[in-house]
């Protein structure tokens, strides 16, 4: 029973991870590139991207907390961990890197959701009941590319992650 618990914990850690880093490249390297190519003005790129991100924000959640469950469980059942204070051992010193960078990854994630995309909206709301543009706009432009380049840092992040993971399952 241990071994069906576990190969289904690993299984949906992988899956998990494929859904968050997955859909983070998918967005960045398909849909945000065909949206800016194929819409004609900027504020439909908005548009698009806000209900994308309405879609993808709850699977990522999920996914972040799938990642979290199973990762516990599958950490109780690896025999090359010796505990996270035991920088001796090469498979922990990784583990540890892996683990930092992926908190860093869920704040950045948490933070574009819960602090910064709703700040960007009251600005957009601002902007819309001004009878002429402001430096609400250039402010807003700013913000929204600041978001991107913190998806960007997070697909970086993923990325090593995923590295990591590949040593720490060679050693």
């Amino acid at each position: 029973m241990n071994l069906l618990i576990l190969s289904l914990s690993h299984f949906l850690h992988l899956l998990a991870t494929v859904v968050w880093i997955g859909g983070i490249v998918m967005i960045l390297f398909v849909i945000l590139p065909v949206a800016r190519g194929a819409l004609e003005s900027a504020p439909m790129v908005g548009k698009l991207m806000k209900e994308i991100t309405k879609r993808f924000t709850p699977m990522a959640n999920v996914s972040i907390l799938v990642l979290i469950v199973t990762g516990i469980f599958i950490l109780q059942h690896e025999e090359n961990f010796t505990g996270f204070s035991d920088l001796k051992n090469l498979w922990n010193i990784i583990l540890f890197l892996k683990h930092f960078l992926v908190a860093v990854m869920i704040l950045i994630h948490f933070y574009r959701g819960l602090i910064l995309t709703p700040k960007i909206g009251r600005l957009s709301v601002q902007t819309n009941e001004l009878p002429e543009p402001s430096s609400l706009s250039s402010k807003i432009a700013r913000l929204q590319r600041f978001s991107l380049n913190l998806v960007k840092i997070n697909l970086a992040l993923g990325l090593i992650v995923l590295l990591l993971t590949g040593i720490s399952s060679s050693l």
